[in-house]
């Protein structure tokens, strides 16, 4: 859902940003880091500003999300964040290597959390999901409802667009296309699954922001696209001709991370607690953007013509192929990132 820094970026390139950005010091503040945009003003408006303004905190804010600078800040001792949004593959690896404070789990209650997007030192904190997006008016009579039909170009001719992005869900989705089964999709098998995009390269069109997603399904350019599935819903709500499909859908998330030595750790703790101990809060993003809660107890404060749309419904869930494996993106990031763009300059 974002363009990524990642944390092999050299420490000696980044240490004159440590100090940019947000100043969060004192007891009464709060640097919330975030991916920035209209999502960030929603997150915050929804979920963090009605807890500054119940606290008595005030709420500052940087942007973009950027993990060599979180890195640098917090080797040079100079760390003016106090909670970021990351992706689970960094939040791994910050968690490793000490970049990222424990989670208290003696005031963050994590019980009612997915144990699969919580570790010692993240939490979830929204949900999304990799699904199939169609043009609607390309594809009338039938669409592709599995991604064995979406690598299928001879049944559903057209381009095909992709997130040139490794932990893109790419990779999961080729495989399963090539009938590896969902259970047993990890490890990756990347020779085989970079086997089976060769076998649709031609049609690949590569995109690298939502608005290039949006665009390229909308327009009919390539009328299938491996999706966010928030970004489709909200062209759809726009009167663009997409719709999402969600089965075989892969389940990602995003999580909350405190960067060690924050200066306002306690109070980033004492706000995780009340984000996942009001519901409301969570749907109210989920109802702005389409994207899930991070308890259930908050789909049943979710529009129902959103609810329809968000990975973690009632009727979607059940469609769900897997959840990425990001302890093993963790380690093998790297590797096939670079692998990924030697491929697709080819």
């Amino acid at each position: 859902m974002k363009r990524v820094l990642t944390a092999g970026v050299a420490l000696s390139a980044v240490l004159g940003l440590a100090a940019c950005g947000a100043a969060g010091s004192g007891a009464d503040q709060l640097t919330v880091v975030m991916w920035g945009g209209q999502d960030q003003k929603t997150h915050v408006k929804e979920a963090i500003q009605p807890w500054g303004d119940e606290a008595g905190v005030t709420i500052k804010q940087d942007s973009p999300s950027d993990y060599a600078k979180f890195r640098a800040q917090v080797e040079s001792g100079k760390v003016s964040w106090d909670v970021v949004e990351v992706e689970p593959n960094f939040a791994h690896t910050a968690c490793d290597k000490g970049w990222a404070e424990k989670i208290d789990t003696s005031i963050v209650d994590t019980t009612d959390l997915n144990p699969e997007e919580v570790t010692d030192c993240a939490i979830p904190v929204l949900e999304y999901a990799f699904t199939i997006g169609y043009n609607t008016e390309t594809f009338k009579d039938a669409h592709p409802t599995s991604w064995a039909e979406f690598f299928d170009t001879e049944k559903f001719p057209g381009k095909r667009g992709f997130w040139k992005y490794a932990t893109g869900a790419i990779f999961e989705a080729a495989l399963l296309a090539d009938g590896v089964k969902a259970d047993e999709l990890y490890p990756l098998d990347i020779d085989r699954a970079f086997a089976k995009l060769d076998t649709i390269k031609d049609d690949i069109v590569f995109y690298e922001t939502g608005e290039q997603q949006q665009q390229l399904v909308a327009s009919g350019e390539a009328p299938l696209v491996q999706a966010w599935n928030g970004r489709i819903y909200s062209a759809a709500k726009e009167g663009q001709p997409v719709a999402n499909e969600w089965n075989e859908h892969l389940l990602s998330y995003d999580q909350l991370v405190i960067p060690k030595g924050a200066k306002n750790a306690d109070n980033a703790q004492k706000w995780m607690k009340w984000y996942v101990e009001h519901p409301e809060a969570q749907a109210g993003y989920s109802n702005a953007t389409a994207y899930g809660p991070i308890t259930e107890a908050a789909l049943e404060h979710v529009e129902p013509e959103v609810l329809a749309e968000l990975p973690t419904s009632p009727e979607n869930a059940p469609k769900r192929a897997a959840i990425i494996d990001y302890a093993w993106w963790a380690d093998n990031y790297d590797e096939v990132s670079e692998r990924l763009n030697e491929w697709a300059a080819q």
